[in-house]
């Protein structure tokens, strides 16, 4: 159990690690190359381990040359063989994106991860998968992993799926198609919940030379008989990670710049900033950092149907707001590491906070949040959103905070490293 020492902190700028939804694409696009890509940046963390092992099993020739600087043989499309299990811990991105992958090898794949990833749905790209006839099943027959995947049909061709649960099934989709024979046309059931995690795949695969396009909300198209182009890369610093010392600034009322952040990142969470900045906030954009300083908070009404990863962190920032705030359309938080939903509001009702949820909203009522001991469900963004309020109020103290290392391994240190 960490114990979060209240702390006076002064103005200052804090730099974050690369973002861990670029790191999983880019490797997995560098992985699909043929030739030697280089990667710096990379996020070293649980999550990205995972999709890093599971790639040197399907058979990507990846050597760590720095700390944060990878050297990337890829298979050029075509996964090697493998009989053992994939593991791939509670990392949905991971799974998702690599269901696609192993439907690119001409053998059998077994996709596996812990209780809680055999609990998170997979139906729907299983059911995508099976329209292009590619054999893909939930073992379990419950739509959920562990999966079996055996590829061989790169025909491609028309495929509809719904991807209100999440828009990785889409990316992961996406990333394939560039492979098959006759590309893919990709319509939707309705228009993906956060979206803007589409646009990172699509501009991802543009930097590897891949052509993918949005056609309009509910149509994609990839082009086919495409190859991924091998070169240099670079990883971009985490804008969900960079929300918590955003969030910092709005409640203590001090500027927290984050540096080396690009203003027009295709990143999702970049709209915290216009999120606290509603809620009262000041902002600071400047070439390469954006820093946040909190003043009179009130409460607002946003839907963050494109920002899920932010809204355990935002709803910590509406405890200490005027009036109510009200959080929609975020149904897909209840399929995340943990129901997020419901442990949002559980933990603000042990801090004295009056929340009320729904089947897809949270609304807080600001007051005095009160200490409390914080149980995370094992969710990195839990432990790390509510450790925030520890600055300002006593008593508060976060349970398994290690399980932050699955996107965020230095967090604690940069956290406690925070100025007075």
């Amino acid at each position: 159990m960490k114990k979060i020492v209240q702390k006076n902190i002064k103005n200052q700028a804090v730099v974050i690690p690369g973002s861990k939804s670029i790191s999983h694409r880019m490797m997995i696009c560098a992985s699909l190359s043929i030739g030697t890509s280089n990667i710096k940046n990379l996020l070293q963390s649980d999550d990205i381990g995972l999709t890093v092992n599971a790639l040197e099993q399907m058979g990507a020739d990846i050597d760590q040359v720095l700390e944060n600087y990878y050297r990337v043989k890829g298979f050029g499309g075509n996964p090697q063989p493998c009989n053992k299990k994939i593991y791939l811990g509670n990392s949905g991105t991971s799974m998702r994106l690599l269901t696609g992958i192993a439907a690119l090898g001409k053998t059998f794949y077994t996709l596996t991860g812990d209780l809680r990833m055999c609990e998170r749905p997979m139906v729907e790209l299983l059911d995508a998968l099976t329209m292009l006839k590619i054999h893909a099943e939930s073992i379990n027959k419950n739509g959920t992993p562990p999966v079996y995947i055996k590829g061989g049909n790169r025909a491609g061709g028309f495929v509809k799926i719904d991807c209100s649960k999440s828009s990785q099934y889409l990316s992961s989709l996406l990333m394939i198609g560039a492979l098959m024979k006759n590309g893919l046309d990709i319509f939707l059931a309705s228009p993906p919940v956060s979206s803007p995690y589409v646009d990172l795949t699509i501009d991802i695969m543009k930097k590897f030379s891949i052509e993918a396009h949005k056609i309009d909300s509910m149509h994609y198209q990839v082009l086919g008989r495409q190859s991924y182009v091998h070169g240099d890369f670079f990883v971009e610093p985490d804008l969900s990670n960079a929300g918590y010392f955003w969030a910092i600034g709005a409640i203590t009322g001090k500027m927290i710049i984050v540096k080396n952040i690009n203003s027009n990142s295709l990143q999702g969470d970049l709209k915290q900033i216009k999120i606290l900045e509603q809620m009262g906030c000041i902002l600071k954009i400047e070439d390469n950092q954006i820093g946040v300083c909190g003043s009179a908070l009130k409460g607002i009404d946003v839907d963050m149907s494109d920002t899920p990863d932010a809204v355990p962190v935002i709803a910590v920032v509406a405890s200490f707001a005027k009036g109510k705030t009200r959080i929609t359309n975020i149904k897909h938080l209840r399929e995340k590491e943990c129901d997020r939903i419901d442990a949002v509001y559980s933990q603000l009702i042990k801090m004295g906070i009056k929340v009320e949820q729904g089947e897809d909203y949270l609304e807080i009522t600001g007051g005095n949040p009160k200490g409390a001991i914080i149980e995370t469900f094992n969710d990195h963004r839990i432990a790390m959103a509510f450790s925030i309020p520890g600055l300002l109020i006593q008593g508060m103290a976060i349970e398994n905070e290690s399980c932050v290392e699955k996107s965020f391994p230095n967090y604690w240190d940069i956290f406690d490293a925070l100025q007075k």
